[in-house]
């Protein structure tokens, strides 16, 4: 992934009406992930009496955000490209798709989506609290930030080769399926120790209406550094275009 891909912008591409639009489609579309997500823990949460994680709430929480997040992606693909999550902007970024300004507008709406997603919720549920993404006991800041690069490299790849790679084809609705699918599954793997979040703005909201914001770098160095593994190995390896080998006329 050459430097020569990295571009800053100008503040008259970043204010275009297309880059507003494509920012508040991902304000849109990250409100409704978290609104669901967060959403389903705090009703099991209400529906067990805030008994600790168990594996049934565990399989929920992952059908729950698969569910949303398919949904969040499609309905922002056309706008936006349907990044939904700042590690997925920035991989973007890195790998040319996006200069900075631009993807600063989408941070912004992404975080923006999050926090109001849990004002949102805080005030439906009656004032239940919307919780921040934690560590469990004994899993370490070095085991979170593991499982988050590792997860996350997970997704953003997956992200580059159904979305990105222009050899895709024309997959439809295949891609976020896939996308969806990888959050689940890692959900499923992740979930206990460190909450399994793949995305700094899915934590961002609840720390910020909870106020608790305990390790929380781990939920974005853990997912921008997965991120740009992910990117990085894909495009160098399958995006690149071979080198043409000099023809020697005997």
């Amino acid at each position: 992934m050459p430097i020569s891909h990295i571009t800053i912008g100008s503040p008259a591409e970043a204010s275009h009406p297309d880059t507003l639009k494509a920012g508040f489609s991902e304000f849109v579309s990250t409100l409704i992930f978290v609104f669901a997500g967060e959403g389903s823990g705090m009703a099991y949460s209400k529906l067990t009496y805030g008994a600790p994680t168990t594996p049934t709430g565990l399989v929920a929480a992952a059908l729950s955000h698969g569910f949303a997040l398919f949904t969040a992606v499609a309905i922002s693909a056309n706008a936006s490209g349907g990044h939904v999550n700042p590690a997925v902007t920035f991989a973007a970024f890195i790998g040319g798709s996006i200069s900075l300004l631009n993807a600063i507008v989408y941070w912004i709406g992404q975080l923006a989506g999050s926090v109001v997603a849990c004002l949102l919720l805080r005030y439906a549920t009656g004032g239940m609290e919307t919780a921040a993404f934690g560590l469990s006991t004994n899993v370490s800041v070095a085991n979170a930030l593991v499982l988050e690069i590792v997860m996350t490299f997970g997704l953003v790849y997956t992200v580059f080769a159904t979305a990105v790679d222009p050899k895709k084809g024309n997959i439809g609705m295949l891609a976020p399926m896939a996308i969806a699918w990888i959050v689940a599954a890692n959900i499923l793997v992740g979930g206990a120790f460190d909450g399994a979040s793949m995305n700094p703005a899915v934590c961002f909201g609840p720390a910020v209406v909870s106020g608790v914001w305990d390790h929380h770098w781990v939920y974005w160095a853990g997912p921008f550094l997965g991120a740009t593994i992910a990117g990085l190995i894909y495009d160098n390896i399958f995006m690149s275009e071979p080198e043409q080998l000099p023809v020697t006329d005997y």
